[in-house]
């Protein structure tokens, strides 16, 4: 279980504040898939990183149960200046697993070559995605966050990538951001809807599509 209490969140700018959360509460019930939707700048990656504990909110409480996954787009996890097998390495410890089967699937899921001996400095933002989404795939939690990444790459590896979600949404619960309602449709049963400050939870993943399209068609874009 997931849970919001009364949770603002607002970054500072030089002349405001930008109001991403607005005394927000919900809960998501064990056992559910959650697809987030909202417009570009609505907060989708912030409300990733807070459900992940990356980001702390400026007002309220967040409670979560079970084993959470980091956010697999999430490049600031990993240390720059060090090579993806040496940060495999150090978060294969800190999860207690075994550095030298989690570096096995993590290589041969990536793809990068020999970029893989290279420090994460020098990575595109694409390669980031793939080593965060293959190292989140390699620990076994309750739920993943996953944000837009299995949009990564080519056409191949998105549906290597699509394979894998679904295998592990089969064995655990996923938290998805996406803006492909088709993708939501089949990984999520329920939709929290972000717009100006607010978050919306509809227990059915088509009724929240809904909502966002129509939110989205009364401002014009996405």
């Amino acid at each position: 279980m997931i849970e919001f209490s009364r949770v603002s969140k607002a970054f500072r700018t030089k002349r405001s504040s930008k109001v991403i959360l607005d005394n927000v509460s919900f809960v998501v019930p064990k056992g559910r898939n959650l697809a987030i939707l909202g417009r570009n700048g609505a907060g989708k990656s912030t409300l990733i990183r807070l459900i992940a504990g990356a980001e702390k909110p400026s007002s309220g409480v967040i409670r979560r149960s079970g084993a959470i996954s980091f956010p697999m787009a999430l490049s600031s996890f990993f240390i720059s200046g060090l090579s993806a097998r040496q940060n495999v390495i150090f978060a294969s410890r800190v999860y207690g697993y075994a550095p030298h089967e989690v570096m096995e699937y993590v290589e041969d899921f990536c793809e990068i070559g020999a970029y893989f001996d290279m420090p994460i400095k020098t990575f595109s933002s694409g390669m980031r995605a793939r080593l965060a989404f293959g190292l989140s795939l390699a620990f076994r939690f309750d739920t993943y966050l996953i944000d837009e990444v299995t949009a990564v790459g080519d056409a191949a590896f998105r549906q290597k990538a699509q394979s894998a979600l679904d295998k592990r949404i089969r064995e655990a619960n996923v938290i998805l951001v996406s803006h492909n309602n088709d993708v939501l449709r089949d990984s999520c049963d329920c939709g929290l809807v972000l717009d100006s400050g607010a978050a919306v939870l509809y227990d059915d993943i088509e009724t929240a599509i809904q909502a966002y399209t129509e939110i989205v068609q009364s401002n014009g874009h996405y």
